[in-house]
């Protein structure tokens, strides 16, 4: 783990934005997947190379992702001080340099080309990287929630919702891609922000005010209607980053990671 963090800290402090460091993840194969518990995979998928198996976690631990103390918390726990170390530390590093260094080849190209189409859209490199960056944020902290047990059972049915919705909206942004005029921005928001809203009710009792500010922020750009329309504009500039999008999801699909 101090390797590794190590070496992001490094990739961080280059400043790069580019996934050019060839990265296999453990995670992703298929004799491993197949006795992993079903979850989003990029909540997974990110933290697999980073922290240990699952523990169980005292009923008062980490809770706040921003290292703030539990109400009505009494008891010493030393897992509730190390979960609100992992998600403070690890979350402070959370740029796209890390990220091509912790999740697999494909996710990583993916959110390189939703960060061209971002930048692209907004004409602003600064606000596509807080978008960016908040992104990997919440996958890493809802990441490291669940790797430690912190979801309770109704919890977990939305943690399933989520993927199958997840699933769901991938499935039909790629459609709307390969498929001429089928395109419907109305669809594909309203999809965007069923995500959203699972999201937040995941993450309730567990992340504060300002990582359900991110999420808003998050879906804000990625469900707005006016970037969905510039990302699926025949000609438009964006339309090189779709196609690798669409590549990416689609091979994440077929093997059913998504």
């Amino acid at each position: 783990l101090d390797i590794r963090l190590e070496r992001a800290t490094r990739a961080e402090q280059r400043g790069s934005y580019s996934s050019s460091v060839p990265v296999s993840c453990p995670s992703t194969c298929p004799a491993q997947r197949a006795h992993r518990p079903t979850a989003p995979a990029f909540f997974n998928g990110l933290l697999a190379r980073l922290l240990p198996p699952p523990t169980a976690m005292d009923s008062d631990s980490g809770e706040q992702s921003e290292g703030e103390s539990l109400p009505g918390a009494e008891m010493f726990s030393s897992k509730s001080l190390a979960l609100q170390a992992q998600k403070k530390i690890l979350s402070r590093m959370a740029t796209k340099a890390m990220a091509s260094m912790l999740i697999d080849d494909t996710s990583s190209e993916i959110l390189d080309e939703l960060y061209k189409a971002t930048k692209e859209y907004t004409k602003n490199k600064k606000e596509a990287h807080k978008i960016m960056k908040d992104l990997i944020k919440i996958a890493i902290k809802i990441g490291i929630l669940y790797r430690n047990n912190q979801f309770s059972k109704q919890e977990l049915e939305i943690v399933d919702k989520f993927r199958k919705k997840l699933s769901q909206t991938s499935m039909t942004a790629v459609s709307f891609y390969e498929v001429e005029y089928t395109f419907d921005k109305n669809v594909l928001a309203e999809l965007l922000d069923d995500c959203k809203k699972l999201l937040h009710e995941l993450v309730e009792r567990h992340l504060t005010p300002r990582s359900h500010g991110r999420i808003d922020h998050i879906f804000s750009h990625f469900a707005n209607a006016e970037f969905l329309t510039a990302l699926y504009s025949a000609d438009g500039d964006c339309r090189p980053y779709l196609k690798r999008i669409c590549e990416g999801v689609n091979k994440l699909l077929d093997e059913r990671v998504l």
